[in-house]
């Protein structure tokens, strides 16, 4: 008989590969490369890393528990001077554009502490507590295991795929996930 698969851990493992995608993607970039824009409408290398990990922090930390994402704990608003609570969905284009990030390595290193923040709490999540539903915005109202994987991960390896692009686009080797 094969053993019961978890589903809180799947969510957690695949959030964490997500957020390691993410800081493999950027790590090696300088302040110039996390900047780069594919085409002057797209969204910088650097927003697209800070996006996806400002979003699993904020949606496990704050908009799941009401406690304080890893962002404020360790006051990076602050000390790099961007936004405290937006993690830019649904943000003006310009504003989005005009968002200066820290070189690569900076920006990897709080997606490996959001990643070992967020996993403990994913695995901890019983099979109610994810059936259970929230209200997320723009999204709607949805059972929390689908913020989960379609916000968190699938939205997430979306915008992953952009900054793929733009390494390539940059002459660095692809990630070859």
């Amino acid at each position: 008989m094969a053993d019961r698969i978890e589903v809180a851990a799947l969510l957690a493992q695949f959030s964490c590969s997500l957020l390691d995608g993410a800081a493999r993607s950027i790590e090696d970039f300088s302040e110039d490369e996390v900047h780069f824009q594919v085409h002057p409408g797209t969204n910088s290398a650097g927003f697209e890393v800070w996006h996806i990990a400002r979003t699993a922090d904020n949606l496990i930390y704050f908009a799941f528990e009401r406690e304080q994402p890893v962002w404020l704990q360790q006051g990076l608003n602050d000390a790099w001077g961007l936004p405290k609570a937006d993690q830019g969905t649904g943000m003006d284009p310009d504003e989005a554009h005009g968002l200066r990030f820290p070189a690569g390595d900076a920006l990897a290193a709080y997606c490996r502490d959001v990643a070992a923040a967020i996993r403990p709490k994913i695995e901890a999540m019983s099979d109610e507590y994810l059936l259970s539903r929230i209200t997320i915005k723009p999204q709607g109202e949805m059972p929390r295991y689908m913020v989960i994987a379609q916000v968190i991960i699938n939205h997430g390896n979306n915008h992953l795929g952009q900054v793929n692009l733009a390494r390539t686009m940059q002459g660095k080797d692809g990630l070859g996930f």
